[in-house]
């Protein structure tokens, strides 16, 4: 995974992806135009930022990947399984669909998703050009998302999964993701044999690996081809916003992923 600076928008994309077939980007919280504390490029319109603003960030995300706004595909992401094909892009005077897995073998539409700590997950085949967006908080990946959309990709668009590629891209890291016994419980229920592999424990506290566990969900479904950007939104407020670190008053940087 490497920086793009375009258009005064800092953003990532994965080394994993070839070029020539899709347009990625994980876009950064600078060169946008929103105050603190959604300073600067928030794309999160639910966080109390004034709406004008989040719609102007949009824009200057989409200009510097050179799209058009009018070619996004977003839903309302709610901690689900739910998974939703688009063959085009979302009519903006429509409402959301509430989701949290976009796919598409489309190009002209550009999926989009919204993050502040959950984890974002891409994937491509390039034998049968297929892409989809995931969302995994920690009830998504204790409730496998990220397997569920390789079971999804197989079975609708005749994808071997060991000829997808993945992208894990920043979240929450392992040295800032504190979690509680419910949550325990459900990740050592969720990863039975393997929960010591993402659970580690300092000082009375336990911690969550939200990047080891979706590796792990991405490797069980069969995925071998993996990218991790293993930066952690919570280190980096100078780059990412942090739902965590910032106690909540914070906005959300975009992704967008789209077949050339």
């Amino acid at each position: 995974m490497h920086q793009v600076f375009n258009e005064n928008i800092k953003y990532y994309i994965f080394d994993i992806f070839p070029e020539n077939d899709v347009i990625q980007a994980i876009f950064t919280r600078n060169g946008g135009i929103s105050p603190a504390p959604w300073a600067s490029l928030n794309q999160g319109g639910t966080t109390g930022d004034i709406r004008s603003r989040v719609v102007d960030n949009r824009r200057l995300a989409f200009n510097s990947v050179k799209l058009e706004v009018g070619s996004i595909f977003d839903v309302w992401q709610v901690h689900g399984t739910r998974i939703i094909y688009t063959n085009k892009p979302r009519n903006l005077d429509q409402p959301h669909e509430k989701a949290d897995v976009i796919a598409t073998d489309k190009p002209g539409i550009s999926m989009f998703m919204r993050f502040a700590d959950c984890v974002p997950i891409l994937m491509f085949d390039p034998k049968n050009r297929v892409i989809a967006i995931t969302h995994a908080g920690w009830q998504g990946t204790v409730k496998r998302i990220a397997g569920i959309t390789v079971k999804y990709l197989v079975q609708n668009f005749r994808c071997k999964p060991e000829e997808i590629l993945a992208g894990i891209g920043p979240s929450i890291g392992p040295d800032h993701y504190i979690i509680q016994k419910d949550v325990v419980d459900r990740v050592e229920k969720a990863f039975k044999g393997k929960s010591h592999l993402i659970l580690h424990n300092s000082e009375g506290n336990t911690y969550l690996n939200l990047w080891e566990a979706n590796r792990i969900c991405l490797n069980e479904a069969g995925v071998q081809k993996i990218e991790s950007s293993d930066l952690c939104t919570a280190c980096n407020l100078d780059d990412w916003y942090s739902h965590r670190a910032e106690n909540g008053r914070t906005g959300r940087f975009g992704v967008i992923f789209a077949l050339k």
